[in-house]
Order: structure tokens, then sequence, then C-alpha cells
């Protein structure tokens, strides 16, 4: 198929989608420059080459690589060595070992695994949605999320474990299993879990849960970030306080004000109004993806914009929920708006593919 060139790309391409992530990558930038001028630079030159990433796979033609099988399983394949190889190489990173260094940047490895099991479950759900509910299918597709659940889980990293057993689960709810074979899954679920939690959770993980059930429990201690979350989304207002002048993420009260907490700090700075625009911009985002779903010429391309949908509302759930004491505090980003260049680069990637997907359909 040639490749859709020029003035083309520009008139097909969904704005309204580059619009919403815009507004978060600016948005997380301006709480980075309230924050941590260094951060800042980071971060901004990890957008600009995300957008770059967005473009350049909007003007090339990758369908017949994308559901190619050496591509497809070539890129699961190198996504779970680079897994193996942050096990056994990478350095303890506050009680984890999920980044590998390189130069003076680090990747965290486990990012890539997402886009790279999405486009496998697409391609895989794709082709036997008539058939999914045969066990040797359903089998096969566990194995695909089981095999880096269990290269993660051992890092430890618990919220993007959760993450993909999440992307799993939400295909198998639209492919059409039975009932009965759902309630498996989330059985399956909850063995992992409770050998995760006998395992491989270390102690500071477990009280973290376990600080959920009882929010008022060390306050000083494991609750504590949660705590100062609430603080100041509580104290910012309809407006907030003013940029700069949010005391809880200024005075170093609030911790990872960054990354796991920003939304938290970007409220306190901008208030009530603020963090309306944020979910706003942020359903317009998953609303797009979900129309380009919808407006796919082949199954393919939905069950990647499925994917997608659903692993940036998983993410979106537990990044504020944990702000709001709601769930527990797992390390997961918020899409486009939390600090991160693995997480912004992969996000990137997905959301290129899905611009492929809604320029190529329209031909």
């Amino acid at each position: 198929m040639p490749n859709v060139l020029g003035g083309q790309v520009w008139r097909k391409m969904d704005w309204p989608l580059l619009l919403a992530i815009a507004f978060l990558a600016f948005a997380g930038l301006l709480s980075l420059a309230s924050a941590n001028k260094a951060l800042f630079w980071q971060q901004s030159v990890w957008v600009f080459a995300g957008l770059a990433v967005i473009f350049a796979l909007a003007r090339v033609d990758l369908r017949p690589f994308l559901t190619a099988r050496w591509f497809y399983l070539g890129f699961f394949g190198i996504a779970i060595f680079l897994l193996v190889v942050t096990y056994f190489l990478a350095p303890p990173i506050r009680g984890a070992r999920s980044w590998l260094a390189a130069g003076g940047l680090k990747i965290q490895t486990s990012e890539l695994v997402k886009p790279a099991l999405i486009v496998l479950y697409a391609v895989f759900f794709s082709r036997r949605h008539v058939q999914i509910a045969r066990v040797r299918n359903l089998l096969v597709s566990f194995l695909y999320f089981a095999v880096p659940a269990f290269l993660i889980i051992a890092q430890p990293d618990l919220g993007t474990t959760m993450i993909l057993f999440g992307i799993w689960f939400s295909f198998l709810l639209v492919s059409g299993v039975r009932w009965r074979h759902l309630l498996v899954a989330l059985l399956i679920f909850a063995l992992i879990a409770a050998a995760a939690w006998i395992y491989f959770l270390k102690d500071y993980q477990k009280e973290r849960i376990l600080g959920l059930f009882f929010p008022e429990r060390d306050p000083l201690g494991i609750n504590y970030n949660v705590i100062q979350s609430k603080i100041a989304i509580g104290s910012a207002g309809f407006f907030g306080k003013g940029f700069g002048q949010g005391t809880q993420a200024q005075l170093g009260f609030l911790p990872e004000a960054q990354t796991d907490f920003i939304f938290a700090a970007f409220v306190e700075e901008w208030g009530l109004f603020g963090g309306i625009l944020i979910i706003g911009a942020f359903l317009l985002l998953i609303a797009r993806v979900v129309g380009v779903g919808f407006e796919s010429a082949n199954n393919f391309g939905a069950f990647v914009c499925l994917g997608t949908a659903a692993m940036f509302v998983l993410h979106f759930l537990f990044n504020i929920g944990s702000n709001l004491g709601f769930f527990p505090v797992v390390g997961v980003p918020f899409p486009f708006f939390s600090y991160g260049g693995s997480s912004f680069l992969t996000n990137a990637l997905l959301i290129g593919i899905i611009q492929q997907i809604k320029i190529r359909s329209s031909f």
C-alpha cells in the first residue's frame, strides 16, 4: 500500500486527540517548571521526542509490518529480553530493579512491554475472536501476559503488573468469552496476587496496600504521601494558590510531586478548575482513541485502540485514585502528564500507531 504523504497526512490526522495530548504535556511541564527546573528541561526533551515519534509514524505505512508474525513476536521478544537483562543487571533504585542505565539516561524497560503486548493481543484476538472461548486460545493469551508479569513482579513492580493484567482482561471482555472464563481470569489474578504478596512484594509495598484500608494508620510513615496529597488538593480552592505557590509541593511535604502525585501538585496551584481541565483533556483523549477504534477498517485497528484506551484508563484510575486515597500507591504515572521519558515515548508510540489507523481507515 502506498504511503499517505504531504498535506493528506495533516488533514486526516486526529487533531482533537493531539490537542488533548499537548494540553496534558503542557500542564505537566508547567507543574515541573514550578517545582523542579531541571526536570522541566529533561521532560521538555521527552515531549518533543514523543511528538516527533507520533508525526513520524503517521507518515509511514506500517500495516504490512504490524501484523507480520516476525514483527509482533519480535517486538514482544525484545521487550521480554530487556526485562530479563533488567532483572539481572539493573541497579536497585528505591527498592526495585526496574531501570537500565544508559549513559546519563535511565530506561524503565517494563514500559516497552505495554505497547508490545497490545500489538500482540490486537493480532491474536482479531484473528481468533470467533474461537477465543477455546481453552487453548485462552491459555495462550494468558501466557502472553504471565511471562512479562512474572519478570515485572519480581523487580518488584506491582503497578505495572496490575496494568498488564487489566490489558489482558479488557481484551477478554470484548472478545465474546463466556462469563465463567472471566471469573476464572479473576481467580487467576487473585492467585497471582496472593503469590506476589507472599514471595515478591517488599514490606513497604505491603504496608501501602494495608494503608489503603487503614488511612489514619502511621500518618508519618506509610500513609504520609496520601495524607499530604489530600491536604494539597483540599486546600487548593477553585482557582488554586497560583504558580509556584503550592506549599505542599514547594516546601517538600508532598513526595514524588513530579510523578505519582503530580495531579495533587497541579491542583494545589491551579485549583479545582485546573483539575477539571486535566480530567477533561484526558476524557477527550480516551474518547478520540475509542472513536478511532470504531472507525477502524479492520479488527486489528479496533483492538489496538481498545488496548490503548484500557491501558490509559487504568493508569488514570490508579494515579488519581492513589492521590485521593482510593487506591494504594503503586507507582503508576498519569499518561502524558507525569514526568518520565520511558512512559511518554511508549505512549507516543501507541498514539502514532493509532494516528496511522485513523489516516488509513479513510482509504
